[in-house]
Order: structure tokens, then C-alpha cells, then sequence
């Protein structure tokens, strides 16, 4: 069996290398896909002859732009943009947009290919997109970076709206960024409409948007707990990052007990022994500089200058940071140290070396796809509250989130039988491959060749 997996991925993958050449994290997650799915649609002939995960791995158009803006010196200046309109097969498409020095295109691709399987397994309406540009917000006064947004919208503008494309935030895009970038989509289309979500409340924006991606986590999270007959109370959870995933998955999980033990940044872990408190989780969130890595007695916090936190044993880990940022030795070092469960905050945050070692281990892991939808899921709910002209309570959307997570730990559930670990447990990677595979390949033949 393992030698015909191999075969009949090496036969799909090589094409692909060969089409995508140089794109190292869209062959990255293609693969991982690839490699659960594959005898999935050997196994039908009517998703072999519709070559249906081929066709997945094409976008069906990519955008690529100019951005010349003027700073405040007047020198001008000249960025590139994209949008990667993956698939609008189940709905609109629907991603977000990332404003970095580090992004490119293959990160782009890799990005929305994830985004299609991550909206599929929410159940609503949501195609896949991802767009973004080499724009570095820091050290650029708002003056600059609204001028930035405008020249970025008057490129994008053409391909979104309610109905066709609705972008997001995500790394360097805020609700200021998106408040500035839906004002201008305004200008452009004439028009109020819901083309953007993560707005301001002020702008038509919903609450809980910049909570949902970490609560929708530790929701998750909570519900593979259950499955396993545990508890997140007392529960040692490591995090990494500190932006908005891992500080509103950390506030939820201190709120539901249990003991959250890190965050992290580039230049290393902030370590509580006996658990963040609330005061000491809003003090990382806001330290910055050399002060940062002197926390204020009293908050029972160390900084571990260059660590990161899967050294320190935790029950729990939850990467919230990048993509491939658990390695192989952070791998072994939190099976070493005890760990049973990992769910991915980030996109693809753990190496494809790093993951062996943990399923090798037994370590129970939930991929991003699947633990990290609360993000696309609250903005979907916007959506619904756009078109409407309605304002949903907090309440009634953490309760909603809720019910997304545990609908979508329901249907990997469902998968189980051909989806498990050797122990037994689920395989929640493979599940949530082959649970969002089969959603879109339906939605492929249902739409005939087109």
C-alpha cells in the first residue's frame, strides 16, 4: 500500500514541481494534500476522469500589480501586488490580504490553496483567495500607509466586491488598513457594500472578527479534548507569536483555566512558569524594544532571549507564529517533554519533518485548515450580517464560532474510519484533508468542465 501512495504521488507531483517551479511552500502544502487525498479520488472514477485535485491545484487567475505611492518626503515609491483568486466554487472567493516584506507569490499560492480546503470544511458559502504586497507598514506614518492602501485599491478595486471577492486582513493588515481600503473601494464602486471584512464596527465591521481566528483555536481545541475524555482546565499550553492569534487564544484559554505557560516574538519567549495572568498577557501584548525583554517584577514572567517555547513541557502547543516554524528538534523536544496535543494557529507552521516526528511520537495534531478557521468563519458571518444590515452581539457570534469549530470537528469525525492513527485516535490531518477534498470535488463535478 505505502509503495503505491508513493508512486501515485511522485507520478501527480512531478508535473506540478515542473509547472510551479520555485514556489517552495505552494509544492509544500499541495503535497501534503496530495499524499492523504490521492487514493480518496483513485478510489472514484467519476473524480479520476474529472481529474478533480489537479484542477484544485490550479488558481483560476492570479492578479499581479504596480503600486507607486509618494511618501511624505515626496520620493516616489513603487511595490508589487497580488491576488490569488484560488476557487469561487463553493461561493464568493474569500481570503485575505498580507502587507510584508516577506511575501511573494509562492507564499501567496500556498496561502490560498490552504484557504480553499480551511472555508470548504466551514460549511458556509466561501470560495479561496489570497492577495497581498511587499509593503512594510513599520516605520510609515499613517499619512504614508493610507496612501499606500489608496494606490493598492485603485489596482484591486476591479476584481472584488460582495458578491465576487471579499478580502480580509491578515499579517500587517489591521482594521485601520482595511478601514482605509474599504473607503476607497467605496470611491471606486460608487457604492456601500459589504467587499471587505475585518472593517471597524464604525464602517460596517463586526464584533468578535479580531478574536475569532484564537478563540475558534482554543474552541477547537476543546473539542479534541473531549473526544480524548479530557479536560482544558489545568492544561499547560505553550504558544508561540503574540499578535492577535496567539494573545485572544491565550486570553480564552486562561479564561477556561487553563495554565498558558508562553508567547513569543523574533528575538525570544516570554515564560510564566505558573501561568500568564491577564496583566502579564496585555503586557507582552503591548512591550516593545529593548524593554520587552525585561518584564516587570511581579507578573511572573522570564524572557528566554533566541528560545522558543517548545522546550519548556507543555500539555498543549499551539504554534500561532509563521508558516515551517516548528523544526524538527522543536519536534522532538515536545514529544520529549510530554506533549499529547498540537493545533495550528498559523498556517502550516510545522515542518513536513517536524510533523513525521510528532505522528511518530503520537502527538494528536489539528492542521490550520481546520483549528484556525475562526478567523474566515467570523468574517463569513459578516458577511451574512452586510447583506442583511444587521449587528450581531458578541454573545450570539461566540456562540456561533463555537458551533462552527464543533461542526467541523464533527465532520473530520466522520472521516475516522478511513482517517486514524495507529492508537486508534483520529487523524485529524488526513480527516481534514480528505473532508474538505470531498466537498470541493463534489462542488468540481457538479459544476461539469469549466
Amino acid at each position: 500500500m505505502k509503495d503505491r501512495i508513493d508512486t501515485l504521488l511522485e507520478n501527480f507531483m512531478t508535473p506540478i514541481v515542473a509547472r510551479h517551479r520555485g514556489d517552495v511552500e505552494f509544492i509544500q502544502a499541495v503535497e501534503e494534500v496530495a499524499q492523504d487525498v490521492l487514493t480518496i479520488e483513485k478510489a472514484s472514477a467519476e473524480f479520476t476522469g474529472a481529474r478533480v485535485l489537479e484542477r484544485l491545484c490550479e488558481a483560476d487567475r492570479i492578479i499581479d500589480f504596480r503600486i507607486t505611492w509618494r511618501d511624505d518626503a515626496g520620493e516616489v515609491q513603487i511595490n508589487r501586488g497580488w491576488r490569488v483568486q484560488h476557487t469561487n466554487l463553493l461561493g464568493p472567493y474569500k481570503g485575505g490580504l498580507r502587507w510584508s516584506p516577506t511575501v511573494d507569490l509562492s507564499v501567496l499560492k500556498f496561502l490560498a490553496f490552504e484557504q480553499a480546503f480551511k472555508n470548504a470544511l466551514t460549511g458556509l458559502p466561501l470560495g479561496a483567495a489570497k492577495g497581498g504586497a511587499d509593503f512594510n507598514t513599520a516605520g510609515r506614518s499613517e499619512a504614508e500607509v493610507e496612501r499606500f492602501a489608496a494606490a493598492f485599491m485603485a489596482e484591486l478595486a476591479a476584481h472584488i466586491g460582495p458578491d465576487r471577492d471579499v478580502p480580509a486582513g491578515d499579517i500587517g493588515v489591521g482594521d485601520r488598513e482595511i478601514g482605509y481600503l474599504f473607503r476607497a473601494w467605496v470611491q471606486h464602486a460608487r457604492r456601500w457594500g459589504g467587499a471587505m471584512t475585518g472593517k471597524p464596527l464604525s464602517l460596517g465591521g463586526s464584533p468578535m472578527r479580531a478574536q475569532a481566528t484564537g478563540f475558534g483555536l482554543v474552541h477547537f481545541t476543546q473539542a479534541i479534548l473531549a473526544e480524548n475524555g479530557e479536560e482544558l482546565s489545568d492544561k499547560r499550553i505553550a504558544i508561540s507569536g503574540r499578535g492577535n492569534v496567539a494573545r485572544f487564544a491565550a486570553k480564552k484559554a486562561i479564561h477556561l483555566g487553563a495554565r498558558v505557560i508562553s508567547l513569543s516574538g523574533r528575538a525570544g519567549t516570554w515564560h510564566a512558569k505558573d501561568g500568564f495572568t491577564v496583566e502579564a498577557l496585555e503586557w507582552v501584548v503591548a512591550a516593545s524594544g529593548k524593554s520587552a525583554k525585561s518584564p516587570p517584577a511581579g507578573l511572573g514572567l522570564e524572557f528566554l532571549q533566541d528560545n522558543r517555547p517548545w522546550g519548556l513541557e507543555p500539555d498543549i502547543a499551539l504554534p500561532c507564529a509563521t508558516q515551517n516554524e516548528v523544526e524538527e528538534e522543536d519536534a522532538k523536544a515536545l514529544a520529549d517533554g510530554g506533549c499529547r496535543y498540537l493545533a495550528e494557529g498559523a498556517n502550516m507552521p510545522v515542518t513536513a519533518k517536524a510533523e513525521a516526528h510528532l505522528r511518530r511520537a503520537g502527538v494528536i495534531q489539528a492542521p490550520g485548515k481546520a483549528a484556525n478557521a475562526g478567523g474566515v468563519a467570523v468574517s463569513g458571518l459578516e458577511m451574512q450580517q452586510n447583506a442583511t444590515y444587521a449587528r450581531w452581539s458578541e454573545a450570539r457570534l461566540d456562540a456561533a464560532l463555537r458551533d462552527i469549530m464543533c461542526d467541523i470537528h464533527g465532520r473530520l469525525k466522520e472521516e475516522r474510519a478511513n482517517c486514524c492513527t495507529p492508537s486508534g485516535a483520529i487523524d485529524y490531518r488526513r480527516a481534514a484533508n480528505v473532508a474538505g477534498y470531498r466537498k470541493l470535488a463534489r462542488a468540481v463535478i457538479a459544476g461539469g468542465v469549466i
